[in-house]
């Protein structure tokens, strides 16, 4: 092996890692969707969960990719320990696809359809394939398609190079005795596992194996040990990636670790006593690509048979290994893991969105009811809530930014715009609730007191205010699209009925009524009432931008209210309900 044979493995090494990591981000984002649905199953039991990570795994092709999201998932509180085991025992199974595809490249026949099979026949027409559609075509969808098969024709390339650079490998004494060495089975696993660790993929050091076993000299004695080294490798992601998480986010990282020790520990000792008492043949034999493919998917399905039924003891054996503690409890966070997964991290948005709105729509809620009766609870409620909007339109607005920074498909790309756009309007409803709940405070300490008339009116726009809160927040949590198009008259007679309660409240003052103190506050009462309002509409108008793809929010209102009847029917009706008598 001379220095140009060096400098083709070395490139090929280097196609070989590229070409998975392109084809597994693209395979993440042609999969999106189809990873959310799998992750509404997990609560199904221990099997949905083993699939489920089987599946992931398989599509995404990296067991440490899966692991890596499964510690972001816990520590988002998407998902609970006992279901992160269930994934991760699944997920080393899924792993193994790529040994099989990649022993595709030992076939050997003369037949056509023989050779059809092989990699060096089809990769050359997937590759123009892929490029066609990465170049040709305008639709996300059909550009990640070519890129995933770009992705694999990268493979393969690096694949057949590597094979190539180290066939001369073969007639090296030095080479033969390294593998020699590696029939010492503890030798083997520190191989495989320190390999690993390096490359941070145990798909892609399973086939640089089959890429060394193609010289002939790697004996199945040697190889199945380096095999099992390489799951203990692969965990070194994961727990880097589970630095600076939350306790159970290390432990599903610590279950990864565990399961794969276990699991070395459990079958390296079952192998030993098999060679020592046995001396089969087979394990003296060169090892092959397909033989390679065989040997890691069945240990990982023995460990998996062997753990599956132990999974509660996994688990108290991580929370033993990582205790509680008690700790404050802390504002809900997102996780940088899960930007990974640009589908996922899109659904934890939403999920800490719909908190958002929930808080902001409670807190101006409860402002309403502290107009009437105001109490020191209610009151520390209200800027409870209010502190946390403030936490989430800063987490989620960076974490948006970062999101839509990366390669993501159309329909999320938009998703994360509408988010953008909604979080603001949630933020400002718990401000004006929290300006409410001042203004209520004023009057108190004041001792000042609405008349009658006023009361009234205030208990009529309070009533409006109420409906279009509950209107936008069912638009925006159930993209109802229905309530959004009652939310624009309703705003209209909000507007309405505060321009008649300032001519009303400057009535009273001329009358001598009302005092100019109590005027203030109630002044200020109809305008945060009034632009409460006003962010109902942003938001319901946002939700019916989101359904037409647009993002005109100016637009879609001109066109709700020029929806002429239906829009002069619904605001005749909202006009009778809060009339004032």
């Amino acid at each position: 092996m001379d220095i140009f044979d060096a400098l083709s493995l070395a490139g090929g090494l280097s196609l070989f890692l590229f070409g998975m990591t392109l084809m597994g981000q693209a395979l993440e984002r042609r999969a999106g969707g189809q990873l959310r649905a799998l992750l509404e199953k997990l609560s199904t039991g221990k099997l949905a969960g083993l699939l489920t990570g089987l599946g992931v795994t398989a599509v995404i092709q990296s067991s440490s990719a899966t692991t890596v999201m499964v510690v972001g998932f816990v520590n988002s509180g998407l998902m609970t320990l006992k279901q992160a085991i269930n994934i991760i025992m699944g997920a080393n199974i899924g792993t193994t696809v790529t040994a099989w595809i990649l022993s595709l490249a030992g076939i050997d026949g003369g037949n056509l359809f023989v050779q059809l099979l092989k990699p060096s026949s089809f990769t050359p027409v997937l590759a123009l394939v892929g490029i066609i559609f990465y170049m040709f075509f305008k639709s996300a969808e059909k550009k990640d398609t070519g890129m995933i098969l770009l992705g694999f024709a990268t493979l393969m390339y690096g694949m057949e190079a590597m094979s190539g650079a180290v066939s001369g490998l073969r007639d090296i004494p030095a080479f033969q005795q390294m593998f020699l060495a590696f029939k010492n089975p503890v030798l083997g696993v520190l191989a495989g596992a320190v390999l690993t660790a390096v490359i941070q993929s145990s798909s892609a050091s399973v086939g640089i194996l089959q890429a060394l076993a193609a010289t002939g000299q790697v004996s199945y004695g040697a190889a199945v040990p380096i095999i099992m080294g390489q799951n203990i490798g692969t965990c070194v992601t994961a727990m880097i990636s589970s630095v600076g998480a939350n306790k159970n986010a290390k432990r599903a990282a610590l279950v990864h670790l565990s399961f794969n020790i276990i699991g070395t520990a459990v079958w390296l000792t079952a192998f030993c006593l098999l060679r020592a008492i046995l001396h089969p043949a087979l394990l003296d034999e060169p090892a092959s690509l397909v033989g390679i493919a065989v040997s890691h998917s069945v240990f990982n399905i023995l460990c998996t048979l062997l753990m599956l039924p132990l999974s509660g003891g996994l688990e108290r054996l991580v929370t033993f290994l990582v205790p509680d503690t008690r700790q404050p409890e802390m504002f809900e966070e997102l996780d940088e893991r899960l930007l990974a997964t640009p589908s996922i991290a899109l659904e934890r948005c939403h999920t800490v969105a719909n908190h958002m709105a929930g808080d902001a729509v409670t807190s101006l809620k409860e402002a309403l009811s502290a107009l009437e009766e105001p109490s020191p609870e209610l009151a520390a409620s209200i800027r409870e809530k209010e502190d946390r909007t403030d936490h989430y339109e800063d987490i989620l607005g960076t974490y948006l930014v970062n999101l839509s920074a990366r390669q993501i498909s159309g329909a999320d790309s938009r998703e994360a715009a509408k988010l953008l756009k909604l979080i603001g309007d949630f933020e400002r409803i718990a401000d004006h609730a929290v300006n409410l709940l001042e203004s209520a405070e004023e009057l108190r300490s004041k001792k000042l007191r609405l008349t009658d008339a006023a009361a009234k009116e205030l208990a009529t726009i309070s009533a409006a205010v109420s409906e279009i809160l509950d209107l936008s927040l069912t638009a925006f949590l159930e993209n109802d699209l229905a309530a959004a198009a009652r939310v624009e008259p309703l705003e209209q007679v909000v507007d309405q009925l505060k321009e008649q309660l300032r001519t009303r409240h400057i009535l009273r003052l001329q009358k001598g009524d009302c005092t100019i103190d109590a005027g203030f506050s109630w002044l200020d009462l109809l305008t945060n009432l009034e632009r409460t309002a006003d962010h109902c509409s942003n938001i319901a108008g946002c939700v019916i931008d989101a359904a037409h793809d647009t993002m005109n929010l100016h637009q879609s209102l001109r066109a709700v209210r020029s929806d002429s009847e239906e829009f002069r029917e619904r605001y005749r009706e909202y006009t009778r309900k809060y009339s004032l008598l």
